[in-house]
């Protein structure tokens, strides 16, 4: 049996009772400290505030924001409800919010006042005009007719919106025994998250992980790292990704350990927070620790404290990992692969791995979870050195994607496992290796980026006849976004109109890089797009020599 049978809000109740003192979360820029004991008593009233908003159980309730303090609240009150928490991109733009909201029946939305350059206020109140002239509390949308609120988390007031303010003190008027009998009739088998991951048919596909894929997950993924309550976790990687919540998260509290929260990833806050309270473990994808490690004021931190940590979704080049041990301190570092589907984790290395095997594979199959290197063709499993796609089957695998049967049955087979899309090797020793991938996937910097979702979106011009989109390998980010277009008859578009027609309606990271006008694609006998000469071509027209490969770490998917 994997660790636990408790859903997430009864385990953290537990938690709480026993260690109620023990710091649970800190803001270091902001000296915010939440223990246990208090935070538990910030989610049951924030659940009763969702419950006098007319959230049931398995209504959906969406979060689109940074790291802020009540993300978790919010994520934690849901479980408690027995809601299902969609985490939206915070890079999303409309047109991919619009998407989710339609597709996920969005029941409540919460939102901060935006992310960079996007004001999500302004792109809510774009969507959902009703909300300047409805009601609090009798939200009819014409186009998303299941929403019914949009929360905001911060004390500003916003017409249409509830903030956390007015949301924690409709809690406060509730009793708490309707929401304990809630969560006596919540599964761990229930779906508790839904995560968006692109999808290779030109939309993102809502992943369903339940109480029982996470939680435990995250307790394997802890044990890799010998976590213990008196681990401090450093954790800037986005919370919307299972790298933030299922690695992050779920790893601290399934140990009873201290999250060290970054709102928003910088290299400086995240030396001074490992400095300032002493962290023993650090998440990052590899250009995080890059930018941590090439950062004019490295040598004045102590990270002497530093123990352990995750490189992932992306890959990790020998070098920065042997800096991450040697400059950082953190010799117990580790690798962590999977996909969203496997709620992430199923392979990864652990603290007392040779150093060769940390940065050369992905590690070894997780407990109670089955791996395998199989024939694309047949599924027959293969032996070790021969590659073939990576697969997996266990507690851990999605209950399916949204509904989508059809997408879920080209995954999953009949037999319960995984396909990943991925191509590795195993050895004797049961370590794996990424080599390459099936399908087309791009990874920029930790990102999955779908290539067929950005096609679908530029076919959309009325100047474009066809598209086809690659990665191009880059040193920063592994791989970088690449379109190859040809134009309508008569159309006059230049690289830079394609990409000012992406600014503001996709993300950022999903925005090619380089756009290249061309007459023709290069074909198969069959007529079949060549999309590998059409990455060799990028790389001539660019220049770039070297073959860079961008290995797929879905623990941030």
């Amino acid at each position: 049996m994997p660790f636990t049978t408790q859903p997430i809000g009864a385990f953290f109740e537990d938690l709480a009772a026993r260690q109620p003192d023990h710091e649970f979360i800190v803001y270091p820029d902001r000296d915010l400290r939440f223990t246990y004991g208090a935070y538990n008593e910030r989610v049951d009233r924030l659940a009763k505030g969702f419950l006098a908003l007319g959230v049931q159980p398995g209504d959906h309730i969406g979060i689109w924001a940074r790291n802020v303090p009540d993300w978790l609240t919010v994520a934690f009150a849901a479980a408690k409800i027995g809601a299902v928490l969609v985490t939206v991109n915070t890079n999303y733009r409309s047109h991919e919010l619009a998407y989710v909201l339609e597709q996920s029946d969005m029941h409540t939305l919460a939102i901060v006042d935006g992310s960079r350059d996007t004001s999500y206020i302004e792109a809510v109140y774009d969507l959902v005009p009703e909300l300047k002239t409805q009601a609090r509390g009798h939200l009819r949308s014409t186009r998303f007719p299941r929403l019914r609120n949009v929360v905001y988390l911060g004390q500003e007031k916003h017409r249409g919106l509830v903030n956390t303010s007015e949301l924690l003190l409709l809690g406060d008027h509730l009793p708490g025994a309707p929401l304990a009998a809630l969560r006596a009739r919540i599964g761990c088998h229930d779906v508790t998250n839904m995560q968006y991951t692109s999808g290779t048919t030109g939309f993102p596909k809502g992943v369903m992980l339940t109480h029982h894929n996470v939680l435990n997950n995250g307790y394997f993924i802890g044990e890799r790292q010998r976590f213990t309550a008196a681990d401090r976790l450093c954790l800037p990687v986005p919370l919307f990704h299972c790298f933030g919540i299922v690695l992050g998260v779920m790893a601290a509290l399934s140990h009873g350990a201290t999250l060290v929260m970054i709102e928003q990833f910088d290299p400086l806050l995240v030396l001074a927070a490992v400095h300032r309270e002493r962290c023993t473990a650090l998440y990052g994808v590899p250009t995080m620790f890059i930018a941590e490690l090439a950062h004019p004021m490295f040598d004045l931190f102590d990270l002497s404290s530093l123990r352990t940590g995750i490189m992932a979704g992306s890959p990790c080049p020998i070098e920065t990992m042997k800096q991450v041990i040697e400059k950082m301190h953190a010799h117990e570092i580790t690798i962590a692969y999977g996909l969203t589907e496997a709620s992430p984790v199923y392979t990864m290395t652990s603290t007392d791995d040779p150093l060769r095997c940390r940065v050369e594979s992905v590690g070894r199959v997780m407990p109670f979870c089955e791996a395998k290197v199989a024939d694309p063709e047949t599924g027959a499993a293969l032996p070790p050195g021969v590659q073939g796609e990576l697969c997996c089957r266990g507690y851990n695998i999605m209950k399916g994607y949204y509904k989508q049967p059809e997408e879920t049955a080209r995954v999953i087979d009949a037999e319960g496992w995984l396909h990943s899309g991925d191509l590795g090797t195993v050895d004797a020793d049961g370590y794996y290796r990424v080599t390459g991938r099936i399908k087309d996937m791009i990874i920029r910097g930790g990102e999955n980026v779908y290539p067929r979702e950005i096609e679908e979106y530029l076919h959309t011009h009325p100047g474009i006849e066809q598209v086809q989109v690659v990665g191009i390998p880059d040193a920063k980010y592994g791989e970088i976004v690449g379109a190859f277009v040809i134009l309508r008859k008569g159309s006059a578009l230049q690289p830079e109109d394609v990409r000012d027609y992406c600014q503001g309606r996709i993300s950022r990271h999903k925005i090619p890089k380089h756009v290249f006008i061309v007459s023709e694609f290069p074909l198969t006998a069959s007529g079949k797009i060549q999309k590998y000469k059409l990455r060799e071509q990028a790389r001539a027209l660019l220049g770039i020599t070297t073959q860079v490969f961008a290995a797929p770490a879905g623990a941030g998917a």
